[in-house]
């Protein structure tokens, strides 16, 4: 199938994240990966500079923060904004419709945060009963 017939036939698709084909399941991919979603949760705060968005996401590369911000860029879902002064300035910021996702994002993060007593409970129960990891 050629490129053209292949955009053509997604183009057509419902969106379903649950088909293969849809385009909707990589930008969820992008969301919910590992770094994707704490980078769209910093960036909920504000506007923040490559390394200033590396502090923020404990523990991410250079390499996997430039490509997950590459991706959310692609995606519509966050700007970047380079400034032309000596030395580069870089900026990252939510777009509209990034705030949105973030937005949902942060409901998720506050939920998980307020019920981590039960889920460290669950897993000490799971540990005793299955021996442990």
């Amino acid at each position: 199938m050629d490129t053209t017939q292949e955009r053509t036939e997604e183009q057509n698709l419902p969106y379903s994240v649950f088909a293969k084909a849809c385009p909707s399941r990589a930008t969820l991919e992008h969301i919910t990966g590992r770094w994707g979603g704490l980078t769209l949760c910093a960036l909920h705060e504000g506007s923040l500079r490559f390394n200033e968005l590396r502090r923020r996401v404990d523990g991410v590369s250079e390499k996997m923060l430039s490509q997950t911000l590459h991706a959310l860029e692609r995606d519509g879902l966050v700007h970047r904004e380079a400034q032309p002064t000596n030395p580069p300035r870089v900026d990252y910021e939510l777009t509209p419709l990034g705030h949105g996702v973030a937005e949902r994002m942060m409901g998720l993060v506050d939920f998980m945060e307020s019920r981590m007593d039960d889920v460290l409970a669950a897993r000490t129960r799971y540990d005793e009963t299955r021996g442990g990891l």
